[in-house]
């Protein structure tokens, strides 16, 4: 409630003390300006993962990326944790399709 109304002046305060070299004042600004850094696209070559066996090369892939440098650990465990959504995705498919086939099997013996 103290500052109600005075948003304009702080501001314009914050911005002269900046331009006048006030270290602080200067981040404060520059942090309002600058958005903070957000993830990166990280590139590396990732074999295709069309079935569950092919996730150990997935994983040894990041995590020879990794190793060299290429990508950042917290950047290998985000690129692990999507090729880990795509294993349950497909685990979930394929549990789908076989449910299927036995309920059709099922339904041709009744």
């Amino acid at each position: 409630m103290l500052l109600d109304g005075e948003a304009d002046a702080l501001t314009r305060k914050a911005v002269a003390l900046a331009l006048g070299g006030d270290a602080l004042a200067l981040r404060l600004c520059l942090d309002r300006v600058i958005a903070p850094r957000r993830d990166r696209p990280v590139h590396f070559d990732l074999p295709p993962i069309a079935d569950i066996a092919d996730v150990a090369k997935a994983m040894a892939a990041i995590t020879a990326a990794v190793a060299e440098g290429a990508i950042t650990p917290s950047e290998g465990a985000a690129v692990a944790r999507v090729v880990d959504a795509h294993v349950r995705a497909v685990e979930a498919s394929d549990f789908d399709r076989r449910l299927k086939a036995l309920e059709a099997a099922h339904a041709a013996d009744l």
